[in-house]
């Protein structure tokens, strides 16, 4: 008996559950569990763009949105496209409206004297530190020298005019051209200034205008067409919820397995796989650093429950074997019993990736507002049943097998030879044996 469960133990099956396990929860110890914005609390910026664009283009818009938030100071910043004209940005620990016009603004930049365009974005090479004094402020910059040259030539012997600085065609500076800077000789120092009616005031247009400049412009025009927030307490109280939805869930689904077995040795493993695969798809969540949000967690649940029925299919089609069958010669109808099982819960896990599969599409591909959120769901959904079918039930299965082959009743001949020991007995017990 002990060298069927030493068997079982060496079963490549079991021992990549196991391996899979300690993985899972290095992972979930190394990297941690990416919580969504429902469950910590933040803001959901949604920027459109103003056209359609290539997966190059949007990889720019994106990479500029993220280097705006972080150049301003925003702390856990995650900029994402959705689909191939939405950017959704996901903030923590500021308002949403503090850096509205951060990352809703193009970033063009151009300088203009007396209607003529001296300087643009791209001829800026470095951004220095704002300062504030008063209600004064201003943005230092340099540029590079085909910028200075082209700046002294149209500045030269406009000595007195005034120099237009634009963002985003939006005045935003106007200081007067000193005779120095128009005597056609090139500098490469210049700098925006403007003034606010507050100081603070002043230091939040600086520090805006500071981090565009920085960022540099973006390639299409974008607008801001949605703002959500999640108050961090809000967010604790929906991840609590979320917890004890699991544990009643847990609770209830012991209970009913309990009613229907009433025995531990059926009704342990079937928790103990159900709590594996919780393990594991968090364990994949947190490698590819997928965000576990109130959809992820339903996708969760509803892998839990679809797990749970493939268990019950299984031990129901192996103890209707064992009934049935009385003799050891007859359990490798256990086997049978197990493959006809499995069959109709790869049939069910098919049916359940297919009508996943679209919802996980739009998602995906059309991006992550409106009903492409349940995208969280119907990943994870996937992702839970993949793991039950080809890692952890099937290891159920073997347990199941092992633990019926266990009790079943010892054959005939078998407790004739343990009480008639003997030459003669064992001859006739060995023919008896051989026949069966």
């Amino acid at each position: 008996m002990k060298e069927g469960w030493i068997n079982f133990l060496k079963d490549y099956r079991v021992i990549l559950l196991a391996v899979l396990i300690v993985v899972s929860i290095g992972a979930i110890s190394t990297f941690g569990i990416q919580q969504g914005l429902d469950l910590k609390g933040g803001s959901l910026i949604q920027i459109h763009l103003d056209q359609p664009v290539d997966q190059s283009t949007m990889n720019t818009v994106t990479a500029v949105l993220d280097k705006r938030l972080n150049l301003y100071g925003v702390k856990d910043v995650k900029v994402r496209q959705s689909g191939d004209q939405d950017v959704i940005a996901e903030i923590a620990g500021v308002q949403p409206q503090d850096v509205a016009n951060i990352v809703g603004t193009p970033g063009k930049f151009e300088a203009k004297i007396d209607n003529q365009t001296a300087l643009q974005g791209s001829d800026i090479t470095t951004v220095e530190t704002s300062s504030v004094t008063g209600t004064t402020w201003s943005v230092p910059f340099k540029i590079s020298v085909d910028g200075a040259n082209k700046f002294a030539q149209v500045a030269k012997g406009k000595g007195g005019a005034t120099v237009e600085m634009y963002l985003d065609d939006k005045l935003v500076s106007s200081p007067e051209l000193s005779d120095e800077l128009a005597n056609g000789v090139a500098t490469t120092e210049v700098q925006v200034s403007g003034t606010a009616s507050t100081k603070a005031d002043a230091e939040v247009q600086a520090k805006q205008i500071q981090t565009v400049l920085q960022s540099g412009a973006l390639p299409v025009k974008v607008s801001i067409v949605g703002i959500s927030s999640i108050s961090a307490e809000l967010g604790s109280q929906f991840k609590d919820g979320a917890i004890i939805a699991g544990l009643i869930a847990i609770i209830v689904i012991s209970t009913i397995i309990f009613i229907r077995y009433r025995t531990p040795k059926l009704v342990l493993p079937i928790i103990f796989t159900s709590l594996a695969e919780v393990l594991l798809i968090l364990g994949v969540a947190s490698i590819i650093k997928w965000n576990i949000d109130l959809p992820a967690i339903a996708g969760i649940l509803a892998a839990i429950g679809t797990g749970v029925d493939d268990q019950i299919i299984i031990t129901d089609e192996v103890l209707k074997g064992s009934l049935s069958e009385k003799s050891r010669r007859k359990a490798t109808g256990i086997k049978v019993k197990i493959q006809h099982a499995f069959f109709i819960v790869f049939a069910s896990a098919g049916t359940l990736v297919a009508a996943m599969l679209p919802l996980a599409y739009i998602g995906f591909a059309r991006g992550t507002t409106g009903i492409g959120v349940l995208s969280g769901f119907a990943f994870t959904t996937i992702v839970g049943v993949v793991i039950g079918v080809f890692i952890t039930r099937p290891v159920f299965a073997k347990f199941i097998e092992q633990l019926l082959l266990k009790d079943q009743p010892e054959p005939t001949y078998a407790r004739k030879k343990a009480a008639k020991p003997g030459k003669k007995g064992k001859d006739k017990k060995g023919k008896k044996g051989r026949k069966n």
